[in-house]
């Protein structure tokens, strides 16, 4: 397998456009007061500039054949750590930083292909962070984002606003990247909320329950509701108590009356 093939496989685009790099660096802002944890550290090209700045940098990196790249300069400040990142134990990570337990940033260029396990890793462990910026495909940073209305609007728009702040700060050819991926890539940036907009007690039921609903977006809601096994009627006097329109698809609902739905049904079994 060429080093090429080897990126290729491994899902790593290098962002390689210095400006780009800058703004992204400007919207991090490292300060001293931060410990940074870095997903893909790659050949460095972040890594260096956050060490110079923060307090203390994790480089986490999969790919052995780049280690060396993050060894050539020698920072007190910096960790390297090989391994796959669906792998850390963040929480076992943090044991030993507690100095910086209000100022811990998770930042990155997610590899598209993991974008998704990757954010749902954050949204399980996200009491350990105050921020996240990344690098992620267009579309996941558009989705993150989506309101009511709009076709990006998804579980994954109800899911992370209930616990974070979300910014789409800039979108980013695929030119500036190496080799260019085939698509356009947005910077996101997930300020956690010091407490969430709404409480779940069960929020992998509260995320099926969303995966239900949203699963054909084409059908109106209640038939989506029906084939979570909730009978008609039912959704029928949920739809009438909290105002939904029985032709009402999932996209047209506020994230709040998701939560409302979902409260009334579980405290109807």
């Amino acid at each position: 397998m060429t080093k090429k093939t080897k990126r290729k496989a491994l899902g790593q685009h290098f962002l390689k456009n210095k400006t780009v790099l800058n703004k992204i660096l400007r919207r991090i802002s490292p300060q001293k007061k931060d410990l940074i944890i870095e997903i893909g550290a790659g050949r460095g090209v972040m890594t260096f500039p956050l060490a110079e700045k923060a307090g203390k940098v994790i480089a986490i990196e999969k790919d052995p054949a780049l280690i060396p790249y993050l060894q050539r300069r020698d920072f007190p400040n910096l960790t390297i750590l090989e391994k796959d990142i669906m792998k850390v134990e963040f929480r076992e990570l943090l044991k030993h930083t507690k100095n910086f337990k209000e100022n811990v940033k998770l930042v990155g260029n997610l590899p598209y292909s993991l974008s998704s396990p990757l954010l749902f890793k954050l949204l399980e462990e996200r009491e350990l962070f105050s921020e996240c910026i990344f690098l992620l495909q267009k579309e996941v940073a558009q989705r993150l984002c989506g309101q009511p209305g709009s076709k990006i609007y998804a579980p994954l728009s109800i899911l992370f606003q209930i616990h974070f702040l979300i910014e789409l700060h800039f979108i980013i050819p695929p030119e500036c990247f190496s080799p260019p991926p085939k698509v356009d890539s947005g910077l996101v940036s997930l300020k956690r909320r010091g407490r969430p907009l709404y409480s779940l007690e069960n929020e992998e039921l509260f995320r099926n329950f969303l995966k239900g609903a949203f699963k054909h977006r084409r059908k109106i809601l209640r038939k989506n509701l029906e084939k979570l096994d909730i009978p008609l009627p039912v959704v029928d006097r949920a739809c009438l108590k909290f105002g939904i329109a029985r032709n009402s698809r999932p996209e047209q609902l506020p994230i709040s009356r998701f939560v409302d739905l979902f409260h009334y049904f579980s405290s109807s079994e």
